[in-house]
């Protein structure tokens, strides 16, 4: 059973959305959930119901029931205003939901007066994606960050806890036990955040070695983005053969993985994977996993995954660029791959656009078509990384001309009187190294 939604004097771990219940048969029955959309285009409708629900089915809850407000300006007390809330507590109560979700980020006050009304539980678009996140981090590292986003958000919101007590402000005879609590627990949070923080840092740190460990081994550094559900793992498995986890459901896998791959013609390469991304993705969740997603940044191609079966596939191109943009990767060259080309509506259209835009290509990652395509175009954006040289190396530095094989392509090799002369296309840190030996013409 998941945590419930308190906070606890010993620091753990809080988890802030749905809870499992169980029946007397001791099977898990989940959450009814009514959704709330705020959404002011009336033509996003049906993909953000999509999302939402399928957030929802990752957090392990069951959609009982919808509305839908359009909201110019959200009122300050309950975003949607008195009057639709009191119609969504009248069709929670009908329904018999378990708690009611808003497809948007709600502030402290805004929960509280919400619960008041609705009479039941009220969660956030944050606090739901937060509660997938934290399921899904296996990884020290994954469950540090999730853990930091999840206290950074708790800790402006923490009011509504006190809420009987909120007219005790303080002033002579007036510090109640509900400040002093309240103040206790603000510097409990506080503090905890300050030391996810630096374990956090540290394993900033340990990435930044793990960096510089692949630059002492200069291959290209690729990474996967894309918008969650996208195939980025299965695009890993095809490429890496390695076994990430497949799952339709959003945020499949959080934690990072990193693994050599070799190319036709002797070409190397580094391919990662990152967290997948999506539309409004909370600001914070992007700051506590900047450790992790700053591996965009030094990465010297990023694979942008882009599921074209989806009819929504430009809205999600448009959130995932404006988050690497955020991140300050932006410089980084993209390769655009179009996956799921065999579940897409019009696959000739598809084929045609890739061949029409440049560095693009259509795949599909799951039955491997359009693959021998993906590794020809990452293959000449890697060797512009290369550059042909020609030396005589003394049998001496014999070791300089076994690197060469990891790090290009070994042209040809001749073991003269003089040395070993060896023409190759290699990376610029290993042709450094051999400048000392270049044959001049």
């Amino acid at each position: 059973m998941r945590p419930c939604d308190t906070l606890t004097e010993s620091g753990e771990r809080l988890v802030l959305a749905t809870q499992e219940k169980r029946s007397h048969s001791n099977e898990i029955v989940k959450e009814r959930l009514f959704l709330v959309f705020v959404n002011q285009e009336s033509e996003e409708d049906s993909y953000v119901e999509a999302e939402l629900e399928g957030l929802v089915d990752a957090a392990g809850g069951e959609v009982c029931g919808m509305a839908r407000q359009r909201v110019d300006h959200k009122t300050k007390a309950t975003y949607v205003g008195s009057g639709k809330a009191i119609e969504i507590k009248e069709a929670v109560a009908e329904l018999a939901a378990d708690a009611v979700v808003f497809d948007c980020e709600l502030s402290g006050i805004q929960i509280r007066n919400l619960e008041e009304i609705i009479e039941q539980r009220v969660i956030d678009r944050t606090q739901l994606i937060l509660d997938i996140f934290a399921n899904r981090a296996k990884t020290r590292e994954g469950q540090l960050q999730v853990e930091l986003a999840q206290y950074t958000y708790r800790l402006p919101r923490l009011m509504s806890v006190y809420t009987k007590f909120e007219r005790q402000r303080g002033g002579i005879g007036m510090r109640g036990p509900g400040e002093t609590k309240l103040e206790s627990d603000r510097r409990m949070v506080r503090d905890r955040i300050a030391k996810l923080k630096r374990d956090i840092e540290m394993v900033k740190q340990h990435r930044t070695l793990q960096r510089e460990s692949r630059r002492d081994q200069p291959y290209p550094t690729v990474a996967i983005v894309g918008y969650t559900s996208a195939g980025k793992s299965t695009l890993m498995n095809r490429m890496a053969e390695t076994e990430v986890l497949v799952d339709a459901m959003p945020f499949a896998t959080l934690d990072p993985t990193t693994r050599l791959v070799d190319l036709p013609d002797g070409y190397r390469f580094f391919l990662s994977d990152t967290v997948g991304f999506i539309r409004n993705l909370p600001t914070l969740l992007v700051a506590a996993f900047r450790a992790t997603l700053e591996e965009l940044v030094y990465a010297d191609l990023l694979l942008h995954v882009v599921d074209v079966s989806n009819p929504e596939w430009e809205m999600q191109v448009e959130a995932v660029v404006k988050t690497i943009d955020d991140l300050g990767a932006f410089n980084v060259p993209v390769l655009t791959v179009f996956n799921k080309i065999d579940a897409a509506v019009d696959q000739t259209a598809v084929r045609r656009m890739a061949s029409e835009h440049p560095d693009s290509v259509a795949i599909s990652a799951l039955n491997g078509e359009g693959m021998d395509d993906l590794f020809a175009t990452i293959k000449s954006l890697v060797s512009d990384r290369l550059g042909i040289i020609k030396a005589i190396v003394p049998y001496t530095d014999a070791q300089l001309v076994e690197r060469a094989y990891d790090y290009g392509r070994v042209l040809k090799k001749e073991y003269r009187d003089e040395g070993i002369y060896l023409e190759a296309e290699i990376v610029a840190e290993h042709r450094g190294k051999l400048e000392p030996f270049l044959v001049k013409e």
